[in-house]
This record gives C-alpha cells, structure tokens and sequence, in this order.
C-alpha cells in the first residue's frame, strides 16, 4: 500500500496475472471473485503526483465503459 497522510491508494491493486500482489485485472475484475469489479483509487499500484481527484474520476468514468462493453450496451448520442 501506498498512502499520504490524504489520498491512500494501491489497496487493490491493478496488476499483470503474474503479480502475485495485484488484486484486479485490466478489466478491473477482481482476481477469484465472480462478479465483482473495483473501480476507484485503490486499483491505483503507485499515488500520483497530484490530487487523487481527477485520476479517480477518470477510473469511474473507464469502469463505465468496460461495463456497458462487456453488457454490449450501447447508448445513442444527443
């Protein structure tokens, strides 16, 4: 784990299969569960240099997307 005082982060982290500490894959699935996907700044192996803010949306927001590809869900533009 990797933390400041604020902003801990790399509590669940993303990693190859051959890690033996990562927690979730690139589809942030985590490893041995079922159905099951961890989508915030804990998938994060290393804390960025800055407010963990933005990198978190921006996780939210492509957990999103791998959600609705993996449904095959597809939502019109305005």
């Amino acid at each position: 784990m990797v933390s400041t005082v604020y902003h801990p982060v790399g509590t669940c982290k993303m990693a190859p299969a051959s890690d033996p500490m990562g927690v979730v894959d690139h589809a942030l699935r985590v490893r041995g569960v079922s159905g099951l996907r961890v989508a915030d700044a804990s998938i994060m192996p290393v804390i960025v240099a800055g407010n963990t803010n933005a990198a978190a949306i921006m996780i939210g927001e492509k957990a999103a997307d791998i959600i609705k590809q993996d449904w095959l869900i597809t939502i019109p533009l305005l």
